[in-house]
């Protein structure tokens, strides 16, 4: 089974050149490597050529999102693996995840990723929204122990080193550019669950990523476009009906995700992206991908289900703590 590599590029070629090795090692070589270069001025996508990539040239900055659905389009494998530039691959990771993914009958895979800098602790595994409209990529932030050690279906991967089928982007569709980057994973995710198209989660994958290393996890930049696609996700996926259903949920979640921009001094950027993002509400529900009210609860509160079990797992974070202390009962 042939695989294409898209690698979305801004600059960053010290960490290009560690994933680069780290493909190249592969017990499973890719069949092509695509560039896709977001108008970069240090050298890197010379040097991804150099290294014997296809560079795709996107001529400026147009978000994580675009280079990315251009890569898709641009591929000629039956398999697609989507790599953010500041990761490493363990040698066996695409065939780890194209044999479990292929062994399930799964659409899409990822795997164990742990944090670069502590490899004690997770970056994530798989992501999770909750009815309020925020998303948790399971384990970020937590020691590495076995809640995290169990293969399992998932209905969300981040594309931060996921392996999709072809064919999975002519029944849902692309990546929604409009998010640029942040929360296009999840809009993506909730697309292939209302579909039932399901993936694998397969922790004897292994990658190691250094997470946020453009911008920064609190740039103002990351917080606004976060804020605003918070917004934008709702708009697309809930009804009428799910929003009146859900607005406490969507209230709580809303107001505890702009009290953590607060406290890093992001408020501003904060604000701004819920302007934004209410500013987009009209177009962004035009294009609306809605699920049925009821089934999108369902889906929401097993999401709600497996958050719950992971925090418990690993310690409560303060956001998801206080999350449910105000939503629990109503989630009963």
């Amino acid at each position: 089974m042939s695989i294409a590599v898209v690698i979305p590029v801004w600059n960053g070629r010290p960490l290009l050149e560690k994933l680069l090795s780290s493909i190249e090692a592969q017990t499973e070589p890719p069949s092509e490597v695509l560039a896709v270069d977001n108008g970069s001025t240090d050298g890197a996508p010379d040097y991804a050529r150099s290294r014997g990539a296809r560079v795709i040239a996107m001529g400026r900055n147009a978000g994580f999102a675009a280079a990315v659905n251009r890569g898709i389009r641009e591929s000629r494998a039956e398999w697609v693996a989507v790599l953010n530039t500041d990761l490493t691959l363990a040698p066996d990771y695409f065939a780890a995840l194209r044999a479990s993914a292929e062994a399930d009958g799964a659409w899409f895979a990822t795997g164990k990723i742990l944090d670069a800098r502590n490899p004690r602790l997770l970056d994530g595994t798989f992501d999770l929204t909750c009815r309020g409209g925020t998303a948790w990529r399971a384990g970020n932030g937590q020691f590495v122990d076995a809640a995290y050690s169990a293969k399992c279906r998932i209905s969300s991967a981040p594309w931060t080193a996921a392996l999709f089928r072809a064919e999975l982007f002519e029944r849902v569709g692309f990546l929604e550019e409009s998010f640029e980057s942040y929360l296009e994973d999840a809009d993506f995710g909730l697309r292939c669950a209302r579909a039932g198209l399901a993936g694998i989660y397969e922790p004897a994958a292994i990658a190691w990523h250094q997470g946020s290393a453009t911008l920064g996890r609190w740039h103002a930049e990351t917080v606004r476009r976060t804020a605003r696609n918070q917004l934008l996700l709702l708009a697309r996926h809930y009804s009428r009906e799910s929003l009146l259903l859900h607005w406490p949920q969507i209230l709580a979640a809303q107001l505890l995700w702009g009290c953590l921009a607060f406290r890093h001094g992001r408020g501003r950027a904060w604000l701004v992206g819920k302007w934004q993002g209410l500013q987009a509400w009209d177009g962004a529900s035009q294009s609306a991908v809605r699920w049925d009210p009821q089934r999108l609860r369902s889906h929401l509160q097993e999401n709600e289900r497996l958050i719950r079990r992971f925090q418990s797992a690993g310690g409560y974070d303060w956001y998801w703590k206080v999350y449910f202390s105000l939503t629990y009962r109503e989630a009963k």
